[in-house]
């Protein structure tokens, strides 16, 4: 778990997001209100929104279409979260259940950290070379 996340406010615009995103390598943001989680914007959610793929739009003109509309606009609002007690295998199952890359970390409505795919496929590598040679046989497919 990241405990020093980059938030975003959702009255933010769009590009400021999509140059943070580009900047740092970024995939998702949660998004605040103080310090209180409102939402979800993912790099899925600003591709969307972004007419330029569907235009060919130039960079300097999407970038204009991006500041013209706030995160609030194009965010995810139905987030799933997960305590910091809870146990990595529940966060998994949820993220797989729910199909998300992430899950933002939430003790008494205050946003603490956010979980990854990133952070769990480092976990994994982690098991794995602790396991000995990481040569284990990959799962079937489902």
């Amino acid at each position: 778990m990241q405990r020093d996340v980059t938030t975003l406010r959702a009255e933010d615009r769009l590009d400021l997001a999509d140059d943070v995103m580009r900047l740092g390598r970024v995939r998702h943001f949660p998004i605040v209100t103080g310090d209180r989680l409102v939402g979800v914007l993912s790099q899925r959610d600003l591709l969307a929104a972004a007419a330029s793929s569907l235009l060919q739009l130039e960079y300097g003109t999407a970038r204009e279409w991006l500041a013209k509309i706030e995160i609030r606009a194009v965010m995810s609002t139905d987030v799933h979260a997960i305590g910091p007690d809870r146990p990595l295998r529940d966060a998994v199952d949820l993220m797989l259940a729910q199909r998300v890359g992430c899950l933002p970390v939430v003790e008494n409505d205050r946003l603490v950290g956010l979980l990854s795919e990133t952070d769990c496929m480092r976990h994994l590598s982690h098991l794995l070379a602790a396991a000995g040679d990481g040569s284990a046989e990959l799962p079937p497919m489902e």
